[in-house]
């Protein structure tokens, strides 16, 4: 039994080390100019040992766009040990830090990625969905209203539209950035709420704007 694990922990490791090499490759080279032999050659190892991780090309991509949305995620995940209006400055931070080291790979999911494989969109909604339980748990809400969930789609579109914007332009101040998302937000609740009043009752448009600017 304990071989047994011991070896599973192995394999698991091997794979997350593809998986980290996946990033890397696809956020220099596009997926079409990527052959599985360029895997195992980066990877140092056999395409038959590859094939024992992953079916195929197509696999492995999808499997790296996970990898990559899972890490993004834990980056992100709002940090309970601080106060409710520090955590989206603190989680914006860390998604422009993520794209700031891996630009490339997060144009190349965002951009194409969907066209490759419809997996790729499953895992982006995924994504999106897992964000959005983390801001209405810290409201205390369980099911949205129409208003609310629609603003949330909003902003997250803008986020991703905006981040896409920076990677590839790169002429916005990072500072300047965060406070645009910041104020982004900000601006589609008060909506929402002004709206739907019921949407979300604890709102602090107040606190949020002000100290998790200063923040």
């Amino acid at each position: 039994m304990v071989a047994r694990r011991r070896l599973r922990l192995q394999t698991d490791e091997r794979r997350n080390q593809l998986l980290e090499l996946g990033i890397r490759l696809f956020s220099a080279r596009r997926y079409e100019d990527i052959s599985i032999e360029d895997v195992a050659a980066a990877a140092g190892i056999s395409k038959g040992l590859l094939y024992h991780y992953f079916q195929n090309k197509r696999e492995f991509y999808i499997e790296t766009v996970r990898a990559a949305s899972l890490k993004l995620r834990r980056l992100t995940q709002p940090d309970p040990s601080l106060p409710p209006y520090s955590r989206l400055p603190a989680a914006i931070d860390a998604h422009l830090n993520y794209i700031q080291e891996h630009g490339p790979v997060y144009t190349a999911i965002y951009r194409s990625g969907v066209t490759i494989d419809p997996e790729v969109s499953a895992i982006l909604e995924e994504h999106r969905d897992v964000v959005m339980s983390w801001i209405l748990q810290s409201y205390g809400i369980s099911k949205p209203r129409p208003v609310l969930r629609s603003a949330l789609r909003a902003w997250f579109g803008m986020v991703e539209a905006a981040s896409l914007d920076w990677i590839e332009r790169k002429e916005l101040d990072r500072t300047a950035l965060r406070e645009l998302l910041l104020a982004g937000y900000v601006a589609a609740l008060s909506k929402a709420v002004e709206l739907d009043p019921k949407a979300a009752r604890n709102f602090p448009t107040t606190s949020i704007r002000g100290r998790a600017a200063r923040s």
